[in-house]
């Protein structure tokens, strides 16, 4: 059953609210307008990608009825403090998941994710997180006066490294679902991720050439703050 119709099996539709992400997944939001109810954005953690506790409760109106969690790039979001708002203010908490891979392609992939995370230099490699399966490796570029994420990604792709931006527009920055809200980390993941590729496939001397393409330009240097 989507998610849709989840939400209408559980009574929630015309006047209630339902807190969504906004980094990726414009289909959730879509889904809560199918259900009669309207999308309202809240901000996401910086290491997960996934929704912010802290500002799904900052987010939460008398009208608020529901919650529609995304996990995101094979890591789990923190269900358990979701669930335990949910329970505090009498929301349905509802998981939109990731297909499940299995067993050995996820252990290449973690394999894949650790030779990047001991090799790449000047960017920031993913904070890996009980449970993470890495259906995509996403690093962050910072650029802090050096080349920006989008000028990094050229020059990989042109190194013949099939990277891509995981989120290129935010839900509450598309036409339809425009919002006037204050979302720093989804803005900033939005501006700095780039998914390099850790696929089962990749060979050793893939990973190298990856891993060699983008240490090739120099390195950005890492916030202070």
């Amino acid at each position: 059953m989507g998610t849709a119709a989840l939400l209408r099996a559980a009574g929630v539709g015309f006047g209630d609210e339902v807190v969504v992400p906004a980094f990726g997944n414009v289909e959730v939001a879509e889904a809560v307008v199918m259900a009669g109810a309207l999308p309202v954005f809240a901000d996401i953690d910086p290491a997960s990608y996934c929704l912010e506790p802290a500002a799904v409760e900052a987010a939460v109106t008398p009208r608020t009825a529901a919650v529609v969690v995304v996990h995101r790039f094979g890591r789990p979001a923190e269900l358990e403090r979701l669930h335990a708002l949910g329970r505090r203010h009498g929301l349905l908490v509802l998981e939109h998941g990731e297909p499940e891979a299995p067993y050995e392609e996820t252990a290449r992939r973690r394999e894949r994710a650790a030779f990047l995370d001991a090799k790449l230099r000047g960017v920031r490699t993913p904070e890996g997180g009980v449970g993470h399966t890495y259906r995509q490796y996403v690093v962050r570029v910072p650029g802090n006066g050096r080349p920006d994420r989008d000028a990094f990604a050229r020059a990989i792709r042109a190194k013949g490294v099939d990277c891509r931006v995981p989120v290129k527009t935010p839900v509450h920055r598309l036409p339809e679902f425009r919002r006037c809200v204050f979302l720093p980390e989804t803005e900033r993941a939005a501006d700095e991720t780039l998914a390099l590729p850790v696929d089962a496939s990749l060979t050793k001397r893939d990973m190298q050439r990856i891993a060699s393409a983008c240490n090739a330009l120099g390195g950005l240097l890492q916030p202070t703050s």
